[in-house]
């Protein structure tokens, strides 16, 4: 019976961590190595090694109802686009609402875990640790969950860019940029067009005098503000949407949805249209790239063929001289140093988990990885769903198939992963956001019934459908029920809202011309209708009057 549950990391897939084994009557022992919670989002000035590193002005690009813990919404009056500070206070606010930080050990790193000599009667695990005043401790735990993350190995590709040694500036990783002060009036080339890269062109082209963008690949930019000003998770992320995507087929939905980004700027003449297609890959989130791009403080380049000192050459020949800065947003390396590599399975060239989470070769089902997913969403309800089905595996209220099911299915998910979307050794795995948290509600039993809704509850049931797929939805039933879920489906527009009442406006009640309008139009449709049908068939209206005529008897 799992008892003790070690928590490697206090970020945001950490505490949800804590939270589900505490639901589950388990005690959770975290153990953070910095000095306070958060993980990526506990912004420092210096880059702290083997910790995940954020810049100065960041805002995260999902909105604030569709990344919020699933029974803890987000301060109606919070931004929807929170900038980090306030991302951090939502968390200390969960943290202790859910009293979890008497659950934390901070300034303690882990060093080793290992399974005790008598794990396969016990399935137990030795975890080593470390403070920060370099003691050392060991302790034993009947279960363990890594909640790590992936934001933490810098990957600087040195050897593909030839000349880097004779460069006569200064160039780093996006893990190590804070903001943009030391390129002021400064010619910069940022390597890599990712979210973070994106971010640093567009603000370093405040300060600098010239800020290119290579790119190997391009890419698809889509806004965060999206029509009628919502954000653009929350027109789009929603059931419907997804129900059309399991229906319609995917080069039509490739097609429509490149057309309609192509509207508002064609990537083509902009020189960002990638070779791949919409939703092969996971796009920029960026407003105001396209517009740095018109207006020439951004210019995009491909990929950078060689470097000579201060000039820096491209694969179609052309060269930018006196570069000053280079800033190499080239993504991050994944490791999980304190595992041992007998405890992980590898598929492809990818860490093998079942479900994206439970290694499938282990004797017991007593290690979890939480949080270590990618997808079009963000990372905490997912984490949080994850976190609350390995707890109740924990617990024994679940059941994981045989090893030999478990292998075959991380199998069949590298495949799938390698049809359907453009993956890399740096990004060896996504999903799909709705289909993949439905599928794990599913293991733990919360996956809502759209059926059940409409005939139990069809206000609720509407909102389901159309609106968009927060995590609320996973509380209104099953494991873990929260009396609130309804009610907060029910008001997700109304917190939306709330920040942005900052003026008060007299709405303008409909006018008596504006309704005549609207009838004379409606009237003009009703008879051209009848008309059409007249013309082509005019006994059909005849008949269907005499059909309507009272009978006398």
């Amino acid at each position: 019976m799992v008892q003790r549950v070690a928590v490697i990391g206090a970020g945001p897939s950490g505490l949800t961590a804590m939270k589900a084994c505490l639901d589950e009557g388990m005690v959770p022992t975290c153990f953070e190595s910095s000095d306070d919670m958060g993980g990526l989002w506990k912004f420092k000035e210096v880059s702290e090694p083997n910790r995940a590193s954020i810049y100065r002005s960041l805002t995260i690009n999902i909105s604030k109802e569709m990344m919020c813990y699933s029974d803890f919404p987000i301060p109606a009056d919070y931004p929807n686009y929170m900038h980090h500070s306030k991302i951090l206070k939502y968390f200390r606010m969960y943290a202790e609402h859910f009293k979890l930080l008497e659950h934390i050990r901070f300034q303690t790193s882990v060093k080793s875990v290992r399974q005790r000599s008598d794990f396969a009667r016990t399935g137990q695990w030795e975890v080593v640790t470390e403070t920060r005043d370099g003691q050392e401790e060991r302790h034993v735990f009947d279960a363990v969950i890594c909640c790590a993350g992936h934001y933490t190995y810098p990957n600087l590709p040195l050897k593909d860019f030839p000349g880097i040694e004779t460069f006569e500036g200064k160039y780093f990783h996006s893990w190590d940029y804070k903001g943009p002060e030391d390129m002021y009036g400064k010619r910069v080339v940022v390597i890599g067009i990712g979210n973070s890269g994106g971010d640093i062109a567009v603000e370093a082209s405040r300060v600098a005098d010239q800020v290119y963008v290579s790119t190997r690949r391009g890419a698809w930019v889509i806004r965060q503000v999206s029509d009628n000003g919502l954000p653009v998770d929350m027109k789009y992320n929603t059931r419907f949407v997804h129900i059309l995507f399991q229906l319609l087929p995917i080069n039509f939905l490739n097609w429509f949805g490149e057309k309609k980004l192509n509207a508002m700027y064609d990537h083509t003449m902009y020189a960002l249209k990638p070779t791949h297609r919409l939703f092969s890959q996971i796009p920029v989130i960026n407003d105001d790239l396209p517009l740095k791009i018109l207006c020439g403080s951004v210019i995009v380049k491909p990929n950078v063929k060689e470097i000579r000192g201060s000039t820096v050459v491209f694969d179609d020949g052309s060269v930018v001289e006196k570069v000053d800065t280079i800033v190499f947003a080239t993504g991050y390396n994944y490791d999980f140093p304190f595992l041992p590599s007998s405890a992980l399975y590898k598929s492809g060239h990818r860490v093998g988990l079942y479900k994206h989470v439970f290694p499938p070769n282990s004797e017991h089902p007593t290690l979890a990885v939480v949080g270590f997913i990618h997808a079009l969403g963000a990372i905490m309800p997912q984490a949080e769903m994850q976190a609350r089905w390995v707890a109740r595996v924990f617990k024994g209220h679940k059941k994981l198939p045989s090893n030999k099911a478990m292998i075959k299915a991380v199998e069949k998910d590298t495949k799938d992963i390698d049809k359907d979307y453009i993956v890399s050794k740096l990004t060896p795995l996504q999903v799909d956001f709705v289909s993949y948290m439905d599928d794990i509600a599913g293991e733990v039993g919360v996956r809502p019934s759209l059926p059940w809704l409409f005939f139990t509850d069809y206000a609720l049931f509407k909102r389901v459908l159309w609106g968009p797929v927060t995590a609320y939805q996973y509380r209104l039933m099953g494991p873990g029920k929260w009396e609130g879920a309804r009610r907060a489906i029910f008001t997700q527009f109304d917190r939306m809202y709330q920040p942005l009442k900052t003026r008060q406006l007299v709405e303008q009640e409909p006018s008596n011309s504006g309704r005549l309008i609207k009838l004379s139009l409606t009237l003009m449709a009703g008879g051209a209708a009848a008309y059409y049908v007249h013309v082509h068939n005019p006994t059909t209206i005849s008949t269907l009057l005499s059909k309507l005529h009272p009978q006398t008897v």
